[in-house]
């Protein structure tokens, strides 16, 4: 099943991206009002996050988020074939120095990005950096092998590597002894395992549980933290901005870090909401604060 899935992918991806847009249409029409995937998470989401809005306004917002989903979903399988010349024109990455530089100083970069905009084609950032400092996507395993081996493929398709979350540690520690450097990329917006809940920020006006496992990391090996943001400029093109939120991590006060990282990320929200990933419950466990 797997096989005649992915060979289908895998033919479907040959088409100009203004076709499978026409795709992206109709399965938005499915999903949102036929098969009402998430609908009520995403909802519930919406709705709590923006308590000052109208209904019509925060219906609003839902019905965007659920027809740019279906066109990520439609972006992450183009990239199957997608060249590096294309991707370049596609995304703009514009002020990646802050990286550029903190890297010339033979120093790593913890580069925290969230589910906004198309972070899949994120990777390609790893085009632009020194061939000896590549980016590593940070990632957490999925039960399924072969859709967990997908994944990684298109993740390195543009010369990054990729980092199991388990093995982080022990890689960072093993680069360090044989002096190497990179970029590791962390989806930092995600929702932590109960049993690892230890903080809480507010974030879009509700108590959220988050992971603090980057700021740790930049602490331990003081490494340079970056907010990686990526942008929606209009369908298919997207803006990639970079920014400094500690360059001298041991310098930073307890959750200084991840508290600037929510800043940030509430600000970018609230400034588009259609673009990030509201189909995640990420508050399923706001109960459970001590």
């Amino acid at each position: 099943m797997y096989k005649v899935f992915y060979f289908l992918i895998w033919l479907i991806a040959w088409l100009p991206l203004r076709v499978l847009y026409i795709f992206s249409d109709i399965f938005y029409l499915i999903i949102y009002y036929v098969v009402g995937y998430r609908k009520k998470v995403a909802r519930r989401n919406i709705e709590k996050s923006f308590p000052e809005k109208s209904k019509k306004e925060l219906r609003k917002i839902e019905r965007r988020f659920f027809r740019y989903f279906c066109d990520l979903f439609i972006e992450t399988f183009y990239e199957i074939h997608m060249s590096e010349k294309e991707v370049l024109r596609r995304i703009d990455f514009g002020n990646i120095e802050p990286i550029l530089e903190q890297l010339s100083k033979g120093k790593s970069v913890l580069a925290m990005t969230s589910h906004y905009g198309n972070w899949e084609w994120g990777s390609a950032l790893s085009l632009l950096l020194p061939r000896e400092s590549p980016l590593y996507g940070i990632y957490k395993k999925l039960n399924n092998k072969k859709f967990d081996q997908l994944m990684i493929n298109l993740r390195s398709i543009f010369k990054g590597k990729t980092i199991e979350t388990h093995n982080l540690f022990r890689t960072m520690v093993k680069m360090r002894k044989e002096g190497e450097i990179g970029v590791f990329g962390m989806i930092s917006d995600q929702s932590p395992w109960v049993g690892n809940v230890n903080q809480w920020l507010k974030l879009l006006h509700q108590d959220t549980p988050v992971l603090d496992g980057t700021e740790q990391l930049a602490k331990k090996f003081d490494y340079p933290v970056v907010y990686i943001h990526i942008d929606r400029v209009k369908r298919g093109y997207y803006k990639c901005e970079c920014i400094p939120i500690a360059l001298e991590p041991k310098l930073t006060t307890e959750l200084e870090i991840t508290k600037k990282y929510f800043e940030i990320l509430e600000h970018k929200i609230q400034a588009a909401p259609e673009f990030w990933l509201w189909t995640h419950n990420r508050w399923k466990h706001s109960h459970l604060k001590k």
